[in-house]
């Protein structure tokens, strides 16, 4: 079996630009490539799963999104930083583009996506960790032994307070990726 990191994309690995369309507008977190190297060579399998609800909204296309991660991964392989796949979901529940508009559980908090992940790849939940700006990126650490970082200050006040108090089980918080990964890796 595989240990995993489960990463979120906007706002983890690249700079929140509130539905990201343009690979001109990609920029990465500082710090992110130093963390994925760690956690890399640490031997976790790196492993991206994202709301694209943009693509339900029609700001921009599977195309357009596959472009970007395209890009983003192409990038990452100069650092010597494999991502494993991309996992995504297109969905929202007020969809403008009905062929997108479900409530699906793909869609985080909801987990199928982890749960395609945990299959494709044989992971064991017990060694894995998920780390995201929001605390959904965290939602398989509710009901499993995967642990959870949430990083930054991009999700509400009480939430991370919350987080730091210990209120959300296998939930830990850190200021930054890098930090995360050093926490993890010692």
């Amino acid at each position: 079996m595989n240990k995993a990191i489960f990463l979120d994309r906007d706002g983890t690995i690249n700079v929140e630009k509130n539905y990201l369309s343009n690979i001109d507008d990609f920029e990465f977190i500082d710090g992110v490539r130093e963390a994925l190297f760690l956690l890399q060579n640490a031997g976790f399998l790196l492993i991206i799963i994202t709301n694209q609800s943009g693509i339900a909204r029609n700001y921009y296309t599977e195309k357009d999104l596959i472009k970007i991660n395209d890009y983003m991964m192409s990038e990452l392989e100069k650092s010597g930083i494999h991502i494993s796949k991309v996992f995504y979901c297109p969905h929202h529940p007020k969809a403008i583009n009905a062929k997108y508009r479900k409530d699906c559980a793909c869609r985080k908090p909801g987990i199928a996506l982890f749960n395609k992940a945990v299959q494709d790849f044989d992971i064991d939940l017990n060694y894995s960790f998920a780390i995201g700006d929001k605390i959904r990126d965290c939602s398989i650490c509710k009901i499993t032994h995967c642990k959870g970082y949430l990083i930054g200050n991009n999700e509400e006040d009480r939430i991370v307070a919350d987080v730091k108090n210990g209120k959300y089980a296998n939930v830990f918080w850190s200021p930054t990726i890098l930090e995360c990964a050093k926490m993890i890796v010692d």
